[in-house]
């Protein structure tokens, strides 16, 4: 269960809710250009753009959630349970990739959306684990860049590439029906509603009217017709630090409160953290659910001509601004 967005504008903004029942044990993480990527099946990769982004570190290794590179690619996966499908057979004609190794793969070699495309039409994804102990995830995958975005989903009809007008991306069903369900909320607006009863003097009693009937449960279909509203309806920002909060405002909006979603084994679900990334800046921003503070690392603040990983642990004792 997550929700990602893109923000664009004078000050493009992607990131995500990252809602899970269970903790993780994830850092910001910067992977400087040349760390060595060992692909399973694509080879080596020595050299190549420098990226930021939340990711669990296992054997040396980041495995990203989301992540942005120094020109301003971005890349999120999210669940995708009963519809993510892997095949286990190699396409000799592409490069087979793992999922595991998606976000590198894209983020390592392309400089924007348009890139990631042509890439994705000469790879082919595949059922390979990266341990016993960490089988493949089922996802599909957000990517973007300031001029837009699209969805990425692996299915049993195959890789299909959707165009994402919305900027928007939560879970099941698959993304095209997503775009379909946008078409029950076509009445919506940020204004007051017209009388259209006619003779019937009835008025507004209450601003925000215009809205009623805007989704506000938790399913992946309805966090994704409120992210659109909201992102949609959402004025141009004029400053950055303005941009930032209504970004985060955007995605509060669409968050687990724990105890509003209980899984069938039990578990509270909850958005573990929040994460937007400064596709101009390469600055990246997040709060958690324990610390309600937005933390900031930049990826210009470390050697990016670099080997080693450079690894932030998440900042997960509140915060609080004392006053008097």
């Amino acid at each position: 269960m997550c929700t990602s967005i893109l923000m664009g504008g004078k000050y493009p903004i992607f990131g995500r809710n990252m809602d899970l029942y269970y903790d993780i044990a994830s850092s910001v993480v910067i992977t400087p250009r040349n760390y060595l990527f060992e692909f399973r099946s694509a080879g080596e990769m020595k050299e190549h753009y420098a990226m930021i982004g939340m990711a669990m570190v296992w054997k040396g290794y980041p495995l990203y959630f989301e992540a942005a590179n120094e020109h301003g690619l971005a890349a999120a996966g999210l669940d995708f349970p009963g519809n993510a499908y892997y095949p286990e057979e190699m396409d000799s004609e592409k490069k087979n990739i793992s999922p595991f190794e998606f976000i590198p793969w894209v983020l390592s070699q392309c400089r924007s959306i348009e890139d990631a495309r042509i890439l994705l039409c000469k790879t082919h994804i595949t059922a390979v684990n990266f341990s016993p102990e960490l089988p493949l995830s089922p996802i599909h995958w957000h990517i973007a860049d300031s001029s837009g975005s699209f969805v990425f989903e692996v299915t049993k009809r195959g890789q299909i590439i959707y165009e994402d007008p919305a900027d928007v991306m939560t879970n099941n069903p698959p993304f095209d029906f997503h775009l379909s369900n946008l078409a029950h909320y076509l009445n919506l607006t940020a204004e007051n509603p017209e009388n259209k009863l006619g003779k019937i003097g009835v008025r507004p009693f209450s601003f925000g009217l215009g809205s009623f009937g805007l989704p506000g449960d938790f399913s992946s279909a309805s966090r994704f017709v409120k992210a659109s509203y909201l992102l949609r309806n959402s004025p141009a920002c004029d400053n950055e630090s303005g941009c930032i909060s209504q970004f985060f405002h955007i995605l509060d909006s669409v968050a687990m409160v724990k105890g509003s979603v209980i899984t069938p084994d039990g578990n509270f679900d909850m958005t573990a953290y929040s994460c937007g990334v400064d596709l101009k800046k390469g600055m990246y921003y997040y709060k958690t659910d324990a610390n309600s503070r937005i933390n900031v690392v930049s990826i210009k603040n470390v050697p990016l001509d670099g080997r080693e990983l450079s690894l932030y642990p998440l900042e997960n004792k509140q915060d609080y601004c004392y006053r008097n």
